[in-house]
């Protein structure tokens, strides 16, 4: 049965490694939490899954099991912090790109059997420009693209960006520098990726914000808790309150789009035009 429950499916990327993407995922999905919102997070990198292990979550199973029909996504799906629902992923680099017609059906079926018990899915996306990444992303209806100041984060972020306008017509991202020395400093970075993008891509980019580097966030992950759990009035976790009241406010699909097994179908089509 098709659902009329629209979801909000945001994807966390960046195009690097190290940039902070899974502490974002984590804290703006528990900050969402707080706000009201019933919110899966899922650990889209099937190849080096983390999320379980910076919340010191152990899973007996994950999306593998339900990929092979031995359980359906509820079953898999654990109680983080905030009561967050978080959907673990597991070993399989290839896993995604490799997908037979049934179990594209079950994965579309599994995540509708889900749609009616969350209003946001956040994606934690792996690093890089993999098919998977690729995927995830196109299937979303928001993309936050996290940035850091390294020279790598700022191209690699735009050659993702890049690949996504032009191979496949995405044309709207949100930016959010992490590990920020000060705001302005968030802002340049901002800055240097739209002189870029202004200049060759016809894409449209907004800046939500940054999370400033805070010592808070390195003893929360040495805890495996959420920064905005751990230190509430730190200025990381601060600042991620102030994301998730931006993210709160970005307007809600009205698309068929909006539903979760469209999300899921757009995911698997893209994953059979990689095959």
């Amino acid at each position: 049965m098709s659902s009329t429950h629209p979801v909000q499916v945001i994807a966390v990327t960046g195009g690097k490694g190290g940039v902070g993407k899974s502490n974002v995922s984590i804290n703006l999905s528990v900050c969402l939490a707080g706000m009201g919102r019933r919110v899966a997070l899922l650990d889209a990198d099937l190849g080096l899954a983390n999320i379980d292990v910076l919340l010191g979550l152990r899973p007996k199973r994950n999306l593998e099991d339900v990929l092979a029909g031995e359980c359906s996504l509820t079953d898999i799906m654990l109680t983080g912090p905030g009561g967050i629902r978080i959907i673990p992923a597991s070993s399989g680099t290839q896993r995604m790109t490799m997908l037979g017609s049934m179990e594209h059906a079950g994965l579309i079926h599994a995540f509708s059997e889900i749609s009616e018990q969350i209003d946001v899915l956040v994606i934690d996306t792996a690093a890089g420009i993999s098919d998977s990444v690729i995927s995830f992303v196109r299937a979303s209806q928001e993309v936050l693209v996290v940035v850091c100041d390294e020279p790598s984060s700022i191209t690699d972020a735009y050659a993702l960006i890049k690949l996504l306008n032009k191979d496949y017509g995405v044309d709207r991202f949100r930016v959010i520098a992490n590990m920020t020395r000060s705001t302005q400093e968030g802002r340049n970075l901002y800055n240097k990726l739209t002189q870029v993008t202004d200049r060759f891509l016809d894409v449209t980019l907004q800046y939500v914000g940054n999370i400033p580097f805070d010592e808070s966030v390195r003893k929360a992950v040495q805890r495996q808790r959420p920064v905005v759990e751990l230190s509430p009035r730190s200025k990381a976790a601060l600042a991620y309150k102030q994301l998730a009241e931006k993210v709160d406010l970005w307007p809600l699909p009205s698309t068929p789009r909006g539903h979760l097994e469209f999300f899921v179908e757009r995911l698997v089509q893209g994953v059979s035009g990689q095959q």
